[in-house]
């Protein structure tokens, strides 16, 4: 159920950016303070990310309010803080459905708005995408204004710098805004960030130049050094200095929750040529005191009440994310060679006990994937045990670096892939989809995908301790129910197991269901429904062949079943491998088809998709009766 507009009298009479510059200036502040309650009354009934847009109330209110809006680009890094955005270009009255089926997407995405520029999801793509827009709208000799917001996490990554390093020397017309709120998911690391958090006083950089100066105005030769010394200390404690480096105009730090200061700002930088950065700070779920006493928590949240001053308690059920961080800690407790890496998801990644039981083992490389992917390699040269915590999707952005840096030279490197397969509500952005495919194919590579929880901890186990890459890949959430056993176990490489035989007699078409990952309990069910055999195949890569090609000889067909990408996946192995030998059993492979998932609850994806029971025993019986 959508909020009472009623309630909201200013921003009822702004439901686009239009109408909102209709607006008088001096109203800008109460329409702030109505969009940030409105935000946090929808998020609360719908769930999904709020701290970040809690932060950029005013930022986004002054960007529309200056800004020609659609006509203008406004490119938002990530998106995470784009909710206040969406509120303000004609979504204001679906907000309710955010991250739903069929509701808004959870991220600006181009098919749903003109206003949505770019579609994004991942950090640090805006100021490249921006930079793009700018050298069409120069070239088509249109009159338009082009802006970046990037937070202060996201600019840590290196396609962030690549960007501006480009859009310096080009010198085209675009703004950069710099939303510092010192803050990414986790909190940010590395020493950019301390660079920018540290911002010395005017005065103090002031009295130290200008008292150099005077001491030394007699000394030519002596004072000469002293200026060269100046523009040292300025690169030391002026935070502009780095940017300026880059070509850019850095104006800043300005303070990001005064609207009417923002809106003068703006203004006149709109009319200023080149590119140009405006240092914005801001906190991170500004006007809501939980949410600014604790971010980190309140990032993402589920339903809750607002009034209150905490979140629901967590169910408590076993995840898969837990899992993975109770086996770190008890393997770290058992070999001090062991590395913990993840790429600025702490605690997404399940990583927090560990980070403070281990912290002399514990390396957060911030939203820096490729880097954290050959941290862990040059760790491993070292005879150093690196475990990469990293999401199925942001692992992707490491893929040469898997490649080149890890797979060739053969590393001993585990990489814990989270949230592979469908993830839910957040969309095409972050479905696990396609980890499967772009691992199977390298070379040295141990693949394994868990059925439950505690084959996911003997599988992490198995992984530390193979000669070589490996990875063990498993999805969001977990509830299997499964008993986890505390010993660890080794389990033998390439070896699946069989869950279930089928008792059909030799007239009736017997089936095989090759399960991957968490799927088999559905694959279970339809193997009771059709009596079909049903096999945990646990190891990706290398699969076991011996069982397979078994399976061809006692059995009239064999199903695939996996949660991810058809093409290239796990299926499409077996199914090379059945042709290869010239096994004559024909093979399906079920997973997810050629095409982006939209958001929605997990088993409603399954649902749709046909990969539960349901489903498969739709799937598999059209197929039996082609």
């Amino acid at each position: 159920m959508s909020v009472d507009i009623s309630q909201f009298p200013l921003l009822a009479l702004a439901n686009t950016p239009l109408e909102l510059r209709q607006l008088p200036q001096t109203n800008l502040t109460q329409l702030s303070d109505e969009l940030r309650n409105y935000l946090l009354k929808t998020v609360s009934k719908s769930s999904g990310h709020l701290a970040s847009g809690l932060g950029t109330v005013e930022l986004t209110v002054a960007l529309h309010y200056v800004f020609n809006t659609p006509k203008d680009r406004i490119v938002w890094d990530v998106g995470h803080q784009a909710y206040p955005h969406k509120i303000l270009t004609d979504r204001r009255d679906r907000m309710h459905t955010i991250r739903q089926k069929d509701g808004l997407h959870p991220f600006p995405n181009r098919k749903e708005s003109e206003f949505d520029t770019f579609t994004v999801g991942h950090s640090g793509t805006s100021i490249s995408a921006a930079l793009g827009m700018a050298i069409a709208a120069e070239k088509e000799g249109l009159d338009r204004k082009v802006v970046a917001v990037i937070g202060d996490g996201a600019i840590t990554g290196g396609m962030a710098f690549e960007a501006m390093n480009h859009g310096g020397s080009i010198d085209k017309d675009m703004l950069v805004i710099l939303n510092d709120n010192e803050m990414s998911i986790s909190e940010n690391v590395g020493a950019l960030n301390n660079h920018l958090a540290k911002l010395l006083t005017g005065q103090m950089y002031t009295s130290i130049r200008e008292g150099g100066k005077k001491l030394l105005s007699g000394v030519p030769s002596i004072k000469e050094l002293a200026r060269r010394s100046e523009e040292h200390l300025k690169g030391m404690v002026v935070p502009g200095t780095l940017f300026e480096e880059f070509g850019f105009n850095y104006i800043g730090p300005l303070d990001g929750h005064d609207v009417n200061g923002l809106v003068e700002t703006l203004k006149n930088m709109r009319n200023l040529k080149g590119p140009q950065i405006l240092h914005v700070m801001t906190k991170k779920g500004k006007g809501y005191e939980p949410a600014e006493q604790d971010p980190i928590g309140y990032h993402g949240v589920p339903k809750f009440d607002p009034t209150t001053t905490s979140l629901p308690a967590s169910s408590g059920a076993m995840t898969f994310s837990k899992v993975f961080g109770n086996w770190l800690c008890d393997m770290a407790a058992q070999d001090d060679k062991l590395m913990g890496i993840t790429p600025a998801m702490r605690e997404g990644s399940g990583m927090v006990e560990f980070s403070q039981k281990f912290p002399q083992q514990y390396f957060d490389a911030a939203i820096a994937e490729q880097h954290a992917v050959t941290l862990g390699a040059g760790m491993a040269c070292e005879n150093l045990k690196p475990v990469v915590a990293i999401y199925s999707t942001f692992f992707q952005r490491g893929y040469d670096q898997l490649i080149h840096d890890v797979a060739i030279p053969n590393l001993d490197v585990l990489f814990a892939i989270d949230r592979g397969g469908l993830v839910g509500a957040d969309g095409e952005t972050h479905q696990g989809a396609f980890d499967l495919s772009y691992l199977n194919c390298v070379p040295n590579m141990l693949i394994m995908a868990p059925s439950d929880e505690n084959e996911c901890r003997q599988m992490l186990y198995t992984g530390y301790i193979h000669q070589g890459p490996a990875a063990v890949r498993y999805p969001r959430g977990g509830a299997t129910n499964a008993q986890i056993n505390d010993e660890m176990t080794a389990l033998e490489i390439g070896k699946a197991l069989v869950k279930r035989r089928s008792t059909k007699e030799k007239d009736g078409k017997k089936v095989a269901i090759l399960s991957y990952g968490t799927l088999l309990n559905h694959a279970l069910v339809t193997g009771d429904s059709l009596d079909a055999t049903v096999v945990d195949m646990r190891f990706v890569k290398p699969f076991d062949e011996s069982l397979v090609e078994e399976l061809t000889q006692s059995h009239d067909v064999l199903v695939t079943v996996e949660e991810n990408a058809i093409i290239g996946g796990a299926g499409s192995v077996v199914t090379q491998f059945v042709m290869n030998k010239r096994l004559a059993t024909p093979v399906l492979n079920i997973g997810l088809p050629d095409k982006f998932v939209c958001q929605g609850t997990q088993a409603q994806q399954q649902a749709m998709l046909e990969l539960d029971s349901d489903g498969l025993i739709k799937q598999i019986n059209g197929y039996l009766n082609q």
